[in-house]
């Protein structure tokens, strides 16, 4: 199988059932192909892909393949990679047979010697995730000394941090937000989301961020200021500068705010490496958590779909406050 044959196989891309479908329009079969989010069929591809030359290598056909080819494609990956990663290549190769037609019984990922193999690997190698560290209530003080307020992008980056943070939002949702979709009161901002990775549909949502009682870390404050200095009234709020610090019309990359936040970390003297994009979101649930905000009204806020991560940013909150210890102190 040669890597053109690969590529030609990832059918949820240019799905040739689809496109031979003489019945659908162009429209449709353009539209068709949106059924899944743009970062998930770049995962899937790249998951596929790997799939592919672990079959060409070992001259075994990937689509359809045989439930054994599976198992024994995982195996091996199982030797250096994570359980939760082979779990997600197990899901991108069904996917890619129910996009050509093997659905059901036929789809060989479903196959119970592979739900058999994935539960063995599993139990080896367990399925726990370390994330990246919270950027906390108190650390946004810390970060807060760090930015200029002279300089327009340090203007740019502590807006962009503090919202990300009262927001409570995913990167990707961050850096779309437009200038219409801002509606300052005098209690704060409201923000509507049109769509985000628990909103498929674009149903939208409309979160507010009130005003900070301390201005140093208030959010609102630090997102009026930014938009006033580089008088940004349409478009994208977060955009990129050339080097000469003039402001480009596009958006702001979601990969930048991972920079961005490491960036700061490492001036507020922690370690760059613990944080990154999702450090915002999560460090709103945990610290949401320490201030005993209840899971509702933090999933209000984080626009979570399931109580299971949110009650588990719960308990990392909570692990030092309901520590039995605590009360033996006491005592």
């Amino acid at each position: 199988m040669n890597t053109m044959k690969a590529k030609d196989n990832f059918m949820l891309v240019k799905n040739q059932r689809i496109e031979s479908n003489r019945r659908l329009s162009e429209k449709a079969k353009r539209r068709l192909e949106k059924s899944k989010a743009e970062n998930t069929l770049k995962a899937y591809s790249a998951d596929w892909s790997d799939f592919s030359d672990w079959c060409s290598y070992h001259h075994e056909q990937d689509l359809p393949a045989a439930p054994e080819t599976i198992v024994n494609y995982i195996n091996d990956l199982a030797d250096e990679a994570k359980a939760n990663t082979v779990g997600r290549r197990v899901t991108a190769i069904s996917e890619n047979h129910i996009a050509a037609g093997y659905n059901g019984k036929n789809n060989p990922a479903k196959d119970s010697m592979v739900r058999a193999a994935m539960a063995a690997i599993r139990r080896e190698k367990g399925t726990f995730q370390r994330g990246k560290s919270p950027i906390l209530m108190e650390t946004l003080y810390l970060l807060a000394d760090c930015f200029d307020t002279n300089d327009i992008v340090s203007l740019r980056d502590r807006a962009l941090i503090f919202l990300g943070f009262a927001g409570a939002f995913r990167r990707s949702e961050l850096v779309r937000i437009q200038a219409e979709e801002l509606t300052f009161t005098t209690q704060g901002v409201m923000i509507f989301v049109p769509q985000s990775k628990a909103d498929q549909l674009g149903r939208g949502a409309t979160l507010a961020v009130p005003y900070a009682p301390d201005a140093e870390i208030c959010a609102v404050r630090a997102l009026r200021q930014w938009l006033d200095a580089a008088e940004i009234h349409t478009g994208a709020i977060f955009r990129p500068f050339t080097k000469s610090h003039a402001l480009r019309n596009t958006q702001l990359s979601d990969k930048s705010v991972a920079l961005i936040v490491k960036k700061y970390a490492r001036m507020a003297g922690l370690d760059e490496k613990q944080f990154a994009g999702h450090s915002l979101r999560r460090g709103f649930a945990t610290s949401a958590a320490q201030h005993d905000v209840d899971a509702l009204s933090i999933m209000r806020q984080t626009r979570h779909r399931s109580e299971k991560m949110v009650h588990r940013y719960i308990e990392q909150g909570n692990i030092f406050k309901e520590n039995p210890l605590n009360r033996m102190y006491k005592k």
